[in-house]
């Protein structure tokens, strides 16, 4: 129970951290709302390590987290080129099922096969970041354009080898490898910009959002570290990206929009895969 929990809190911290940043990105655009969210983060964590005695993970650990940030921080940017291609319906379902998906089959392989009602909860659960990812035209627009899948089909390959790789890192200690993760995600963040030549200060205004977004990212990170620890990578993997959902609930509270009746059935399929996963 307390790895659903913590999964759960994973996904509100992550769907409001995305809320953020999609408004910081408005402001200051999506790559320096990235990168500066990223450089926000790896400082609260700084900050924390360093307030207590936190234990330095092995080598092999140490290259886990790494590479979980690396890939993970280049899903976000696949993610963001998809979207600003006018494929937000699209991308947004693909990459959280794949994320979602991928650690399932892990978990499988390398957690053995879990009870029936964690099995068939995994079904809800996957339905549900699907359905809480949809517009009123989503699903007709996937299947009208399979060709633009490619970048969504990566960015998900890149969060679900993140969630795989993270949990990997983070079985005998907890914070320095997410500062090592967000560390190589900062790096691949600065060195994708400085290829592009872009811009890199924030616009005025942005930095309460920036900084917002930065804690909130970490909340998520944290929170699915502590639900890998305690319970399955699959079931925490699962949970932690049904934070569309969260993003969804705050644009409707605080921006007025509108949830579509296939985005409220994901919801309930969310709270009945929830429901699976306590049995």
């Amino acid at each position: 129970m307390i790895a659903i929990l913590y999964g759960l809190a994973s996904a509100l911290s992550w769907g409001a951290g995305d809320f953020t940043g999609g408004l910081a990105s408005r402001k200051t655009g999506a790559y320096r709302a990235v990168l500066y969210g990223e450089a926000v983060g790896l400082t609260a964590l700084l900050l924390f390590a360093l307030t207590g005695p936190q234990p330095w993970p092995d080598p092999t650990s140490l290259t886990y987290a790494l590479i979980a940030g690396a890939l993970g921080t280049a899903g976000i940017l696949m993610l963001y080129t998809a979207m600003v291609e006018g494929k937000m319906s699209i991308a947004a379902p693909v990459s959280a099922l794949l994320a979602a998906a991928l650690p399932v089959v892990i978990g499988i392989f390398t957690q053995g096969m879990p009870g029936w009602p964690t099995f068939i909860g995994f079904g809800f659960a996957l339905s549900a970041v699907w359905l809480v990812s949809q517009s009123e035209k989503g699903i007709k627009d996937i299947f009208s354009h399979l060709a633009d899948l490619r970048l969504p089909l990566l960015a998900g390959l890149g969060f679900g080898a993140y969630f795989t790789f993270m949990n990997l890192a983070t079985r005998e200690v907890t914070f320095w490898p997410i500062v090592a993760g967000r560390s190589s995600g900062l790096v691949v963040m600065a060195l994708f910009i400085l290829f592009r030549r872009g811009e890199w200060r924030p616009s005025r205004g942005s930095w309460p959002l920036l900084l917002l977004n930065g804690i909130l990212d970490v909340g998520g990170n944290i929170f699915y570290v502590l639900a890998g620890q305690t319970g399955r990578l699959d079931v925490s993997a699962v949970l932690s990206s049904l934070f569309p959902g969260t993003t969804v609930l705050l644009a409707s509270l605080i921006l007025k929009e509108r949830i579509s009746r296939t985005q409220w059935l994901g919801i309930l399929s969310a709270l009945i895969a929830i429901a699976l996963f306590t049995q």
